[in-house]
């Protein structure tokens, strides 16, 4: 059994695959990547070939029809056959130190028998055009260098969440709980970090500035008219997570810090959402945006009233087009602070 499977979602990535597979290539036979081609246009298929061919005991390929990113992260997990379970996007690369760094304590973590559901460290924004790079740390937030639990969890702060690029998940985990992303669907990463979360009991945090998340191409799904442009797509996502955060409240309440991560998380998501929706200036978005919020209050009101009584979901649902305005410019503002997007 490989010690880490790594999925390389891959649509149309001949331009910038090279980059990340080869990031990842010092792992060795320690190491499965899985290059998932989702129906590429272009030679995708044969680069990924290429590799296969030139390191057939490290890279496996998967070529199927196009289902969009979560399909190819489904089937990334299917193929795994890695006791642990890493996505790295096709655009994106990691540090090779780091990546040592942190090959090295998962198979010391197996060797005691003591293997983590999952494993967190740092990723950096590789923002085109910027010299000084952020990087999204977790050290005041979770203990470090040793295993720990929720209750060992402190408090994260303002935008510093546990995301895609952040997480490795033992790949058993992912399978006991039956997560399976939504197809044709952007910003189903915030699922992927966000179903297992319940299942989770034991964690690890190395301080290291593992991954590398580049920030710059036009047609990202995180740019910011990309996205008003697919924000049916995240209504679809944030629906779904709030589905699945009051269908399975019996498990997720059982642990306070879990349920108070994940409720903070749906906070960010639907303050995303409902921005997004104000951002765009369009009367039926508007319309939407109120939709959005009925149907929490529908799901679940003591959900929908801790969510629009909170600090953002004040900020979120300011009166008429004055307040539209004073939401957007503070948008703005943590915009510059946070620089997302």
């Amino acid at each position: 059994m490989k010690l880490l499977s790594v999925a390389i979602p891959c649509y149309n990535s001949s331009a910038y695959m090279r980059k990340c597979i080869d990031s990842l290539l010092p792992g060795g036979e320690d190491v499965e990547i899985i290059v998932v081609n989702d129906g590429s246009k272009d030679n995708t298929a044969d680069i990924a070939e290429e590799y296969r061919q030139r390191f057939p005991s490290i890279v496996k390929v998967v070529n199927k029809e196009n289902g969009g990113h979560g399909s190819a992260v489904n089937s990334g997990i299917e193929a795994a056959t890695g006791l642990y379970y890493k996505v790295v996007d096709s655009d994106d690369w990691v540090n090779e130190s780091a990546y040592m760094q942190i090959l090295s304590t998962l198979r010391e973590l197996v060797q005691k028998g003591t293997p983590v559901d999952m494993f967190i460290s740092n990723f950096v924004y590789e923002k085109e055009g910027e010299k000084r790079k952020k990087v999204m740390k977790y050290h005041h937030a979770l203990p470090q260098n040793k295993i720990f639990s929720w209750k060992d969890v402190k408090h994260f702060k303002v935008a510093q969440y546990i995301l895609m690029h952040s997480v490795i998940y033992r790949t058993g985990l992912l399978r006991e709980c039956g997560l399976k992303l939504p197809e044709h669907t952007f910003y189903v990463d915030n699922i992927f970090v966000f179903n297992p979360l319940p299942y989770v009991n034991s964690m690890y945090y190395l301080d290291v500035n593992f991954y590398r998340y580049y920030i710059g191409r036009a047609d990202q799904s995180v740019n910011e008219q990309v996205m008003i442009s697919r924000i049916d797509q995240q209504i679809r996502v944030n629906k779904l997570m709030v589905d699945y955060f009051v269908d399975e409240h019996a498990r997720i309440r059982s642990n306070g810090k879990v349920r108070r991560y994940m409720r903070n998380y749906l906070d960010i998501i639907t303050t995303v959402s409902s921005v997004m929706l104000l951002r765009s200036g369009q009367e039926e978005n508007l319309e939407k945006k109120k939709e959005l919020w009925q149907y929490i209050k529908d799901k679940d009101m003591r959900l929908w009233r801790s969510l629009r009584y909170g600090i953002l979901g004040h900020a979120m649902n300011l009166p008429g087009k004055w307040g539209r305005k004073l939401t957007i410019d503070g948008y703005k503002i943590c915009q510059r602070i946070f620089h997302f997007n």
